[in-house]
């Protein structure tokens, strides 16, 4: 199989004019959820139609919540996706990297083995996809950093990702409650962090993270404690040194 990573500039929707020229398609992917502490990694894959994209295709980060469902309506009712999930035990086991590139390949499995339409052509934001062991062998796989700024195919996947994921957050705050998932979806705002030290770990919470975060934590507060020990041990010399000032 072929895969391409791209460098330099390149023109947004390049690929797709090209494919879309040949009556050809492509696939975007694209994944959310990486940089989690709690809850899976969510990818997707989307195949936009036939010389049809729409301005709101963007990069869903840039987003709110409300531009992100009107553009997923659009890509529902336009386009054909798939979605691949993996959940916290596979990235504690797999690591996060390997973790997403499952995700990637399920989403691509799910969306071509139910599709009737093969892609000429695989887009995927920064991450190279490996699909030598699948019937889809001979499909180029392109990647790119920055992807959803430059293909509107990786922008509509990098929006079913998100919806979808922050759908299942959602769930997941109803069932756990305390952690806030609706709110901060599983990344390391101030209220997780507290409600983690409250109500120790869940049962979503990736535990490779979680033991670094709290490695982070501990070492935090020894240095404050490092430092309040100096201070300490310092203040005689202190005292000293400013009674001399008063006396010169």
């Amino acid at each position: 199989m072929v895969k391409i990573r791209q460098t330099g500039k390149i023109k947004k929707n390049s690929h797709e004019f090209a494919a879309w020229q040949q009556q050809a398609v492509i696939v975007g992917i694209d994944e959310v959820g990486r940089g989690c502490i709690a809850g899976p990694v969510v990818a997707a894959a989307v195949i936009l139609p036939l010389n049809k994209t729409n301005r709101k295709l963007k990069d869903s980060k840039i987003m709110t919540p409300e531009e992100r469902e009107e553009a997923f309506q659009w890509i529902a009712q336009h386009c054909t996706y798939g979605v691949g999930v993996v959940h916290h035990r596979i990235i504690d086991q797999r690591n996060i990297y390997h973790a997403t590139l499952i995700a990637m390949k399920k989403a691509l499995m799910n969306l071509l083995e139910s599709s009737s339409q093969r892609p000429t052509t695989i887009l995927i934001d920064a991450m190279p996809l490996d699909l030598a062991d699948t019937h889809f062998n001979d499909i180029p796989v392109y990647y790119f950093p920055k992807g959803e700024s430059k293909s509107s195919s990786i922008a509509a996947a990098s929006i079913v990702a998100k919806v979808t994921r922050d759908a299942m957050m959602g769930l997941y705050d109803a069932a756990i409650p305390g952690y806030k998932w609706a709110d901060n979806k599983g990344y390391r705002t101030p209220v997780h962090k507290r409600a983690v030290k409250t109500y120790q770990h869940s049962i979503i919470h990736r535990m490779r993270y979680l033991d670094n975060l709290l490695i982070e934590e501990s070492e935090a507060q020894l240095s404050i404690n490092d430092t309040i020990a100096l201070e300490d041990t310092l203040q005689p010399a202190f005292a000293k040194a400013s009674a001399g000032r008063a006396s010169s």
